[in-house]
């Protein structure tokens, strides 16, 4: 709405300094961000040119207040009055936008390590964990999807134009899941 694209550039100006762009540096003065155990792939993800809608690779030094609307619009919720076809490519975009997030070294593959460093950055903030507890964690919880998507596609009713790897590494084993 109107309203929200106020309090957007509000906000904006505010990250800013009244500047007509955002560097990776102005993130640093939010405080909700501070303590967020995926802070850096938060920021990241914000200049990756890829969820700017840009055709090409890697990372933009700035962005303006347009490249920041095109990123909060992937967190903005689902509208009770979308139809079907506005839903499908609601969630198709968010999902590209996750999968960026993830897919640290751009290669267009989340391979088991970039996952484990995921679940090991979210559950770093807890004393009582362990890494390798992490690592266990995140080589279950990728065993589990690899079990679903064998004979299906693992995010049902969703195409993705990228190809979605997903790799294991246990001692004998190398799985792959298209």
């Amino acid at each position: 709405t109107s309203e929200q694209i106020e309090h957007l550039h509000r906000r904006f100006k505010q990250l800013s300094q009244d500047q007509l762009t955002i560097r990776k540096e102005n993130f640093d003065s939010i405080p909700d961000l501070e303590f967020n155990p995926i802070r850096g792939k938060i920021v990241h993800a914000f200049f990756d040119k890829r969820n700017l809608r840009q055709e090409s690779d890697g990372l933009a030094e700035e962005i303006n207040f347009e490249d920041f609307l095109t990123i909060m619009s992937y967190f903005r919720p689902i509208e009770m009055n979308m139809d079907e076809e506005q839903l499908d490519r609601f969630r198709k975009e968010k999902l590209k936008f996750l999968f960026h997030m993830y897919d640290s070294d751009h290669d267009g593959k989340i391979t088991l390590q970039e996952y484990r460093n995921v679940v090991v950055e979210l559950l770093s903030g807890n004393p009582h964990l362990e890494k390798e507890s992490a690592r266990s964690i995140a080589d279950g919880a990728m065993m589990e999807a690899a079990s679903i998507c064998v004979g299906q596609m693992m995010w049902q009713g969703i195409d993705i134009e990228t190809k979605m790897h997903v790799r294991f590494l246990n001692v004998d084993t190398i799985a792959h899941c298209y």
